[in-house]
This record gives C-alpha cells, structure tokens and sequence, in this order.
C-alpha cells in the first residue's frame, strides 16, 4: 500500500494494489476508484485535497492501525 500526495495538483492518491487500473469510476465529486479487470479497486483518488482537508500539514501525516481482538 502507497500514499502519495501531490501538492501541485491538490491531490491525494492511495494504491491499494500493484495491479494496473483498467477502468475508473468517480464514487462521489473529486473521489475516483480505480478498479482492475477483476473489478477490484486498485487505487483511490482524493482531489480538492486542501479544501478537504484545510489546515492539514500533509508532511505530517498519522498512520494508526487498529488492534485486532481475538
């Protein structure tokens, strides 16, 4: 899994698979799926990243993975 933001472009991209996207699918206004020829979602695309998020140092991003209870 890859985070990249491209502060130029005001964007956000999250790669969820090495798998090539063979089709792409705006979910909601500035989110984009992308799906591979097995219709499984790839990557996800968040535009408008700075009115989303304002204020928001994307230097300093958090990761946080959630305990799993047995």
């Amino acid at each position: 899994m890859k985070l990249k933001v491209d502060q130029q472009a005001d964007a956000l991209y999250l790669t969820l698979s090495e798998a090539p996207a063979a089709r792409s699918e705006e979910a909601s206004p500035g989110i984009i799926l992308d799906y591979d020829d097995q219709d499984r979602v790839v990557g996800i695309e968040m535009l408008y990243l700075s009115k989303r998020a304002p204020g928001v140092e994307v230097r300093k991003l958090l990761f946080e993975t959630i305990p799993e209870f047995a």
